[in-house]
């Protein structure tokens, strides 16, 4: 798969262990500008195969919208701060929108890429 062009807004999916973790997440992703939204939804509950066992767990999905210029800092940061050993992210691009919101999602994310030296 070719990545991203570097404007392309994505959809990132990624799961938190409870509401408190998912919050912390949410909030550094915002602070850091590494996301311009991020949606906290309802738990729900996960089954995964994991060391080779059938595991179930209730988990927080969280909905992050940012873009390929930031994903990998994005990315970084869910690692460093995530608790589990392998956080489910999955980066998805979006190939249509309200134009307005999707600039409005790159504003809100490049901020660091126009500031930072090349």
């Amino acid at each position: 798969m070719m990545p991203a062009e570097p404007g392309t807004v994505l959809l990132v999916l990624c799961n938190a262990p409870d509401a408190a973790t998912a919050e912390k997440l949410a909030d550094h992703l915002l602070q850091s500008r590494l996301a311009a939204c991020v949606n906290i939804l309802a738990p729900c509950r996960s089954s995964y195969r994991w060391q080779g066992t059938i595991e179930t767990a209730t988990e927080v999905p969280l909905l992050i919208k940012t873009t390929a210029v930031a994903y990998a800092r994005l990315e970084a940061a869910l690692r460093e701060h995530h608790p589990y050993e392998l956080p489910e992210i999955i980066a998805v691009p979006v190939d249509r929108g309200l134009p307005a919101f999707l600039q409005w999602v790159a504003d809100e994310t490049n901020v660091m890429a126009r500031t930072e030296p090349a």
